[in-house]
């Protein structure tokens, strides 16, 4: 179950929680890749990811989730935290998103914190429109994807397949490529229904 907020004009942050399977040690390490843990957001699109060193990236692209989408080019500035990780934007309405993780039992709860306290409360109220409206769906789409890493990453073609194919891919690719598998499984189900009918019929 996710629980979040969005930022409305008294306040500066947005918030979200999720439970995930994962361990309160790997969902941290997991969290501290913060290139993989961005991606998995489905209303952001990637164009470029340049590692600067020292906990420092440079990202271009564009979030879907606004309209118009908007575009974005910074940079972020990463800090590993004992539970979680804290970054730094150099650009944008958004100044920091903090992801905390504690121990619960079977598993973890992880927090996404967005931070708009960057700008006084007349400037966010006058670019309000700017607000990134991804947060809900990025964490369900991360509890998700770490329900289906437990369940799955044992089998190292499909974790191949996520990290190497899945990952990079822009959002609307996977929601096609999700389309074309969905097609060719009911097509495969139609060719046995087929083979089926045909053995009881004729044989």
């Amino acid at each position: 179950m996710v629980d979040g907020a969005v930022p409305i004009a008294a306040e500066d942050a947005a918030w979200v929680s999720f439970k995930t399977p994962l361990g309160k040690a790997e969902m941290i390490a997991f969290c501290q890749d913060v290139g993989r843990v961005l991606r998995i957001n489905p209303y952001l699109e990637f164009r470029k990811w340049v590692d600067c060193g020292d906990n420092r990236y440079r990202f271009k692209g564009r979030n879907i989730s606004l309209q118009p989408p908007a575009e974005l080019e910074l940079e972020m500035a990463v800090e590993p935290q004992p539970d979680g990780v804290f970054i730094r934007y150099s650009d944008g309405l958004k100044s920091t998103t903090q992801i905390k993780v504690e121990e619960v039992p079977e598993g973890s709860l992880v927090t996404i914190v967005e931070d708009y306290g960057g700008v006084d409360e007349s400037e966010r109220e006058a670019r309000i429109d700017e607000v990134d409206r991804s947060l809900v769906k990025w964490a369900e789409d991360l509890q998700l994807y770490l329900i289906r890493w437990q369940r799955w990453s044992w089998l190292t073609p499909w974790r191949w397949y996520m990290r190497r194919i899945w990952e990079p891919m822009k959002p609307a690719a996977r929601r096609i490529t999700y389309m074309l598998l969905w097609i060719s499984l009911a097509e495969v189900a139609l060719i046995l229904l087929g083979v089926g009918i045909y053995f009881a019929e004729y044989r």
